[in-house]
Formats: C-alpha cells, sequence, structure tokens
C-alpha cells in the first residue's frame, strides 16, 4: 500500500511530478494535441446518492467516484493525460474554484490501464492566490489502482485529486 510523502525529499520529489505533470497539461492544452491531455467539465452533485464521472485517454481511464451532502451542485473539472514517451499517466480532478463548499461522505478516484506511483488528495484546491491544502496522511489511502477516503478518518472536505501513474509500456 502506498502513503502519501512524509520526507522532505518525498514531498520535493512529489511536488516535481505535479509541476511536470502541471506543464505537461499546459503544453498539452496550447498544442491542442488530443492525444495528449484531455479536460472535461462536469458537476458534483450533493444529495447523498454515489455519482461518478470517467475520461478516457488511448488505453488508460480515470473515474472519479463520490457521495456529497449540503448546498447546490458545483462545477469540477478532471484533466487526464499521457506523457510524450507513453510511460506515464496523469489525472487530475478538482474543484476549480477553490474550496468546495460540499460535506463529502465518501471518495475514490481509480485508474485503469496503469499503476498509480503517486496520489494526493487536497481539502482545497489552489485558487485566488491561496495554495493547495493537502489532506492529512490518516484521512486518505492510496493504492496502485485508487486513491480513497479513510472510512471513520476521512473529514468530509475534498476540492482536488492528483494521480501519476506508470504505464504498462515497456521499451523492447
Amino acid at each position: 500500500m502506498m502513503a502519501a510523502p512524509s520526507s522532505v525529499s518525498e514531498r520535493w520529489l512529489r511536488d516535481g511530478l505535479v509541476a511536470v505533470f502541471f506543464f505537461l497539461h499546459l503544453f498539452y492544452s496550447i498544442a491542442g494535441t488530443k492525444e495528449g491531455a484531455s479536460t472535461a467539465e462536469f458537476d458534483v452533485r450533493p444529495g447523498g446518492m454515489v455519482h461518478s464521472f470517467s475520461r478516457s485517454l488511448g488505453d488508460y481511464t480515470c473515474t472519479f467516484t463520490y457521495a456529497a451532502q449540503g448546498g447546490t451542485n458545483e462545477q469540477w473539472q478532471m484533466s487526464v493525460g499521457v506523457s510524450e514517451d507513453n510511460l506515464l499517466f496523469s489525472c487530475s480532478v478538482w474543484r476549480p474554484q477553490g474550496k468546495s463548499y460540499l460535506f463529502f461522505t465518501q471518495f475514490k478516484a481509480e485508474v485503469k490501464g496503469a499503476k498509480i506511483e503517486y496520489g494526493m488528495a487536497y481539502s482545497a484546491a489552489a485558487a485566488g492566490g491561496q495554495s493547495d491544502v493537502p489532506l492529512k496522511e490518516e484521512e486518505f489511502h492510496v493504492t496502485e489502482m485508487a486513491v480513497s477516503h479513510k472510512e471513520g478518518k476521512f473529514r468530509s472536505e475534498l476540492s482536488k485529486l492528483v494521480i501519476v501513474a506508470k504505464t504498462a509500456h515497456d521499451e523492447l
């Protein structure tokens, strides 16, 4: 089972990976390369029912499953991307306005076609000059296939998820 980074060097590596994928997403979006990255908007709906949203890119799929209470629909985004060498797949799910005001009872972001190398969940997403606020390590867990809440530990605040996964493609 994989955990969120805890040492300074692990956090530095994590932040570096996140930065690389942010710039890859930005580059592919500007270049208009449909095979490299894809971003879609969707509504996160309260009401306590379980909902899912998925995006696929080539052989890889990211699915965000959640249940939330309170408020009204919020507009969120999901971006998926594949590195130029096809060795890494990334998936980011977030609320562009920053902090969500919904009360999440559960969440799970899972990937198919790749194994998660890094996963992080945030209670607030960077917006309006504010920084990302990561969840406490005890609130969520990361496996090779998913990032999800920990029953009884998750404090119901979620605004962003980031996954970087290694694809199954090997060079011959």
